[in-house]
């Protein structure tokens, strides 16, 4: 919606496992030498301050990356993400969160191709000033990423990775999320795709993994985590998921690795934990 500003969730425990996540398929996908192109349908901002009144106001961060700031035993699975958060805090103090779309134009090679989509108009503006001077490597548009997507796919190098991550303030980008990854495999069957979707008290977002994985995707990882127990009155974000479509074949084992760990850092009550399933055909 454009009231919605990720700033406010900055660097929370949703953040940290998507941007893990996409840490990980980023780098699997630039061992190879042909181009990859990134594609953002939802950027928001680039970098997110988090002394900044909208990351104060309900200070998530505190519950995300700021538990595994200064801790010794970051597994080998989070730390190519944290030593890029850090690059972006040289004196040591958290004061500064990537948004994805700075984590795909910094992860990845000058050969590459970062397109990036925001309707927001304040995020979509201050998004075309930051990457201004690097373009054509990297191209903002001030457009609805859900319906922006067909016109970059497929790719010209068919390589390539898309981040589907609206807000879901509006209980329709459910299925628009659906319908669009739809279209998307039929446009570009072999790219990966990876949704984040909120895990909260609502039919919605039970019914999207279902969903997802009934499309024709040849293969899928879906992980979930859970950082506390649901509030009695069904409001609020207690854990967040992602859907992978074609995932590289690492993913499963580094999650399998990563998500306890996760859970034992973010975890905020008995409430708290993971779930991960996949399907290689």
């Amino acid at each position: 919606m454009l009231s919605y500003r990720h700033a406010f969730h900055a660097g929370n425990h949703a953040d940290v496992l998507k941007h893990i996540v996409l840490v990980h398929l980023l780098s699997y996908l630039a061992q190879k030498d042909k181009p990859v192109w990134y594609v953002d349908t939802h950027a928001g901002a680039a970098i997110h301050s988090l002394d900044s009144a909208y990351a104060l106001k309900n200070s998530e961060f505190e519950s995300g990356i700021a538990r595994l700031w200064n801790v010794p035993d970051v597994p080998a699975e989070a730390a190519e993400y944290l030593a890029f958060v850090r690059s972006l805090n040289p004196d040591g103090i958290l004061r500064n969160y990537p948004g994805s779309a700075l984590i795909a134009a910094r992860r990845l090679r000058e050969k590459d191709r970062v397109r990036l989509f925001e309707l927001h108009s304040t995020e979509s503006r201050e998004l075309q000033r930051y990457f201004d001077a690097n373009a054509p490597r990297v191209i903002v548009q001030a457009a609805d990423g859900f319906d922006a997507l067909k016109s970059v796919l497929p790719p010209v190098s068919r390589r390539g990775l898309v981040l589907v991550d609206p807000s879901y303030e509006d209980k329709g980008d459910y299925l628009r999320v659906r319908d669009s990854l739809r279209d998307a495999l039929l446009r570009f069957a072999t790219g990966v795709y990876a949704v984040w979707y909120p895990v909260v008290q609502r039919r919605e977002s039970f019914q999207l993994p279902v969903a997802l994985k009934k499309l024709a995707a040849k293969h899928w990882v879906h992980v979930t985590l859970t950082v506390k127990t649901p509030s009695e009155d069904g409001y609020g974000l207690h854990g967040s998921g992602l859907f992978i479509l074609n995932p590289p074949w690492t993913l499963p084992g580094m999650l399998k690795e990563l998500m306890p760990y996760l859970v034992r850092k973010l975890g905020q009550d008995s409430g708290a934990g993971y779930q991960l399933e996949s399907e290689f055909s």
